[in-house]
Formats: C-alpha cells, sequence, structure tokens
C-alpha cells in the first residue's frame, strides 16, 4: 500500500528580518499558524539560518516537534535566488521526497509569505505536480499591506519585483511604470534592497511627474512603521521617509 503523501504548509514569516528590532510573533502570527510551524519537522527554506532563528522564536512560544538540531531543513539551490523561480527551468521535485514518505513539509521565506516577492512557487509547482496538497497559512503578506494602506487602487494592481539599479535604467523604468499607472488606473508595487531605498526615493522625486501620486509603506508590522501617500510635488518638499536598514514598499498610482 502506498503511503499517505504528506502536505506543504506555506508558512509566513515576520517582517522584521534584518531590522534592529523584532514585534513579538503573536502580534504579527495566528495561533494556528505558530502552533502549525511547531508541529513539523521538515522544511524547505531560503537559508537555514534564519530559519532556525524562525523556529526559535516559535519554540518560545510553543514546544517544537523536534529540537532545532534534529529539523531537517534544506536550503533552496542559490540561484534560485538570483535568477528567481517562476520560470519551469529549476524543478523542485526532489525537495519534496519527505512529502511523498508521509511527511508534512513547511516552506519558508525569510520575512512575510513564500512565494510572494520571495523564492517559493517552483516548490508549490512541483507539489501540484506531485500531488501534494498546498496549505497557505495565514500571515502578513507586506505587498499587499501596503497596498491595502496606499489609498491607490486596490482594484487592479500589479507586482513587478524590483527596479534596475542603475540610476538611468532605473528612471526611465520608474517612468514606464508612471504612464502605465497614470494610463491603466493600475496601481503598480515594486520593493528595493533596503541599501538601495535611499537612492530609489530619490529617483522617485526627481524622475516622475509632481502630479503622480506615490505611496510608500516601511517597518511594517513593526511598532513604529511609515505608511504615507502623497503627490510628488509634496514629497519633494518632506522628509525622506525610508532609511537603509529597514524593508519598504512601494507604490505608483493615481
Amino acid at each position: 500500500m502506498t503511503a499517505p503523501r504528506g502536505r506543504l504548509f506555506l508558512v509566513p514569516a515576520p517582517l522584521d528580518f534584518g531590522c534592529a528590532q523584532q514585534a513579538p510573533l503573536p502580534d504579527v502570527l495566528p495561533a494556528g499558524t505558530i502552533a502549525r510551524a511547531a508541529s513539523l519537522t521538515h522544511w524547505i527554506c531560503e537559508n537555514a539560518k534564519t530559519a532556525r532563528a524562525y523556529l526559535k522564536r516559535v519554540g518560545e512560544l510553543q514546544a517544537l516537534a523536534a529540537p532545532l538540531r534534529e529539523q531537517q531543513i534544506t536550503e533552496l539551490p542559490r540561484e534560485v535566488h538570483k535568477k528567481g523561480d517562476h520560470d519551469p527551468g529549476f524543478d523542485a521535485k526532489p525537495l519534496l521526497a519527505a512529502a511523498l514518505q508521509g511527511n508534512d513539509i513547511g516552506l519558508l521565506s525569510e520575512a512575510g509569505m513564500p512565494a510572494v516577492a520571495d523564492p517559493g512557487s517552483s516548490v508549490v509547482r512541483a507539489a501540484h505536480e506531485l500531488g501534494v496538497a498546498v496549505v497557505p497559512l495565514v500571515g502578513p503578506a507586506s505587498v499587499l499591506l501596503a497596498l491595502a494602506a496606499s489609498g491607490l487602487n486596490g482594484q487592479n494592481f500589479a507586482f513587478v519585483g524590483y527596479v534596475p539599479q542603475d540610476s538611468g535604467e532605473r528612471a526611465k523604468r520608474l517612468r514606464e511604470l508612471e504612464a502605465l499607472a497614470v494610463k491603466s488606473g493600475q496601481t503598480q508595487l515594486f520593493i528595493e534592497t533596503p541599501y538601495r531605498n535611499p537612492a530609489l526615493w530619490q529617483s522617485l522625486c526627481e524622475s516622475l511627474n509632481p502630479r503622480t501620486r506615490v505611496a510608500v509603506a516601511s517597518g511594517l508590522t513593526l511598532a513604529e512603521p511609515v505608511i504615507a501617500s502623497a503627490p510628488v510635488a509634496d514629497w519633494r518638499q518632506r522628509a525622506v521617509p525610508v532609511t537603509a536598514d529597514i524593508p519598504a514598499v512601494f507604490a505608483i498610482g493615481r
């Protein structure tokens, strides 16, 4: 008789990765999500070190099913981080061998919901192909939180990932996103590596039309988040709302 397959749980993480302060876990994750995380012993993650740090926080609230040293933690390959895993070139099926043997597996990113603005979609796709049930758990997703708080169009929106690092290419891309937002009404959301946040913000203020509305959400779920939305003309008269050490989500709209 074939052993029943395990399930793939998409386990959200707090949004405070890399931040000096941490949000209390019960403030950002429901009790059911914490309990499920504590019950798992097999993991697929971005980084084993940060996965163990996450499990340590979970274990402070609820006993883990296995000690940290006995947790089976598998990292996604480095090329998945660098090139993305949304194209079918990477075969994640071998990572789900434990599920085919009847073990539940947790998929974990360093912050927020795995496979949304983070790696993991290849694992989810492989689970569907193998007949492994996919179960998303409730928790913070920075893109949706930022959109909801932006005052921009939440009925028609797109998350476009990162913008170019080169200043000229970045300004060109921002103007393209602005034109799309103004013409269609579709809100354009994007992110940046925190240490480049100030440069991105400067480019937004310098490149866009004064009437275009820009929203920013930084430090989501932390004690003192910065969430604001205003026309570019107003932003040019205000202090820079982002720092080089706290993640932020940016949005352009009308």
